[in-house]
């Protein structure tokens, strides 16, 4: 109605619910209107973790083993997972954010997770279908940008390493992912293209592996921009939004996969109305906002002095992103950038961040998914 109202011809749904919803593109096919995004099928085909796990199975992208079929009897999905062997995952097939997803370390916990991960599945995406799992014990998340277009050109635009992580909620990513060899980028940047291909899927979308020991195991495909794009544009100066929208006109990717190029390391962290400890929600009224600035700073944020942060959304304020030649210039940037910002008058996770920056594993690079669950744990029980 919004878009009809103001004579908009396109309708870009940024990275919220509406950037996944099939039949919203369907709504805005329908009405004459483009959708900035990937068609409904293929938004479809990727949307559901199962199918997508067998698609980049026949695409040759490795998987993380486990059973991903149509079968759901609580029996047999509890064959399944000792035939995998524990630990493992029981996930919702449409989750996302950790929703539905429940570590199984055992079978005699198995059917009581198993029933919970359905109930939050059913919940929160109306499908209470599972897939199982098996847990990799340190593993890194590697996720990788890919860019295809309506003329049959499709490129990738290299690695985040977005593995500093609270409850599968991404605090810091950066890229390219610190330790990744050149040839492993170019082998998995070559399946994810390969892969974009064969479901002729058009737009700008992200492959999330995670990755351990030299390997990639694919877990699930987003369909949109991601909240941390900016650091891919950081390094390769490609605008993503504005790339976006011109192919969603029509016109072909102006850039082939030689012309891509990554030039320093960029780091984004990812400022939240939250107590930084307890991480309750902190809405209310921001009394004083100053943003950083200088080369190689952005700050992508709606604050301003005297704005209302509402109880009503994502805790999200803003992003802080910075790039330097090297990880180390990054850091130190992000370090100065961090003691720049000030945000009065509610409480934000911006001394998490500070200390984050600073701490000896993440400065090293290489850092686990559960590095930040167990850092918090340590710093908790040492302040006690």
């Amino acid at each position: 109605a919004a878009a009809k109202q103001t004579g908009a011809n396109a309708i870009h749904p940024g990275y919220g619910f509406l950037s996944e919803n099939p039949d919203f593109v369907e709504a805005c096919n329908k009405a004459n209107i483009i959708f900035v995004g990937p068609s409904a099928s293929a938004m479809r085909s990727m949307g559901l973790k199962d199918a997508a796990k067998a698609l980049m199975e026949t695409a040759g992208v490795p998987v993380v083993p486990g059973y991903h079929g149509e079968n759901q009897d609580a029996s047999f999905l509890a064959q399944q997972a000792q035939s995998i062997g524990y630990p493992v995952l029981i996930k919702a097939r449409a989750g996302g954010g950790g929703k539905g997803m429940r570590k199984v370390d055992a079978a005699k916990s198995f059917a009581q997770n198993l029933e919970a991960a359905q109930r939050e599945g059913k919940a929160s995406f109306g499908d209470a279908t599972v897939l199982i799992e098996k847990y990799i014990e340190q593993p890194r998340h590697i996720e990788v940008q890919v860019f295809g277009d309506s003329h049959g050109n499709t490129v990738h635009l290299f690695e985040r390493d977005c593995s500093l992580q609270r409850r599968h909620q991404k605090v810091i990513e950066e890229a390219p992912a610190p330790g990744v060899t050149a040839e492993e980028r170019e082998k998995i940047g070559a399946l994810c293209v390969k892969a974009t291909l064969d479901i002729e899927y058009e737009g700008v979308g992200t492959f999330e592996f995670l990755y351990q020991d030299g390997e990639f195991f694919f877990i699930e495909m987003n369909t949109r921009i991601q909240v941390e794009h900016p650091v891919t544009e950081m390094i390769t100066g490609i605008d993503l939004v504005r790339e976006q929208l011109l192919v969603a006109a029509g016109l072909p990717l102006r850039y082939e996969q030689s012309d891509i190029k990554i030039t320093g390391h960029a780091i984004e962290c990812r400022i939240n109305a939250e107590h930084p400890r307890t991480f309750m929600p902190a809405p209310g009224k921001v009394k004083q906002f100053h943003s950083p600035g200088g080369i190689g700073v952005r700050v992508d944020s709606h604050l301003y002095s005297g704005y209302t942060v509402p109880p009503n959304y994502d805790a999200m304020i803003g992003k802080l992103i910075v790039h330097g030649d090297t990880r180390h210039s990054a850091r130190a940037r992000m370090r100065q950038a961090l003691s720049e910002t000030v945000v009065e008058g509610i409480n934000t996770n911006l001394p998490l961040h500070q200390d984050l920056i600073d701490n000896p594993e993440f400065a090293a690079g290489g850092i686990s998914i559960h590095f930040l669950d167990r850092y918090l744990k340590e710093t908790a029980a040492a302040s006690e």
